[in-house]
């Protein structure tokens, strides 16, 4: 599961997180995602209406619901969810309720997924 964790250093996160929701309504989460981090210097409330559009959104709708700042709720509870956890920083993964932070090569998940594994074998 993708949690929302926009970092305040970042003017812009905040706003890309409610819009991504809001491209998660209508089925489009991960292509808007993608074209997101793809074009880091390109978030203004402009842009993120772009990107709606260049992944073939319904404009409409999510304009609606990006002014609505309908997801508003939602990710401040992932947030809220986040710190509880220990999260400050992204990315930030969970494997069985164990942390891993930062951008971690694939044997650090590796050996954390092969511990759990071996855990429910007990």
């Amino acid at each position: 599961m993708y949690r929302e964790y926009p970092l305040p250093n970042h003017a812009n996160a905040r706003p890309a997180s409610e819009a991504a929701q809001c491209a998660n309504e209508q089925g489009k989460f991960w292509p808007y995602h993608d074209r997101l981090f793809a074009n880091q210097q390109r978030l203004g409330p402009g842009d993120l209406k772009q990107h709606a559009a260049d992944v073939g959104l319904d404009t409409a709708r999510f304009d609606s619901c990006v002014d609505s700042h309908k997801y508003k709720a939602a990710v401040d509870a992932d947030i809220s969810d986040a710190n509880d956890a220990g999260v400050d920083g992204t990315p930030a993964f969970f494997v069985n309720g164990r942390m891993i932070s930062g951008a971690q090569p694939f044997d650090v998940f590796k050996k954390i997924i092969d511990d759990e594994l071996e855990i429910k074998k007990r």
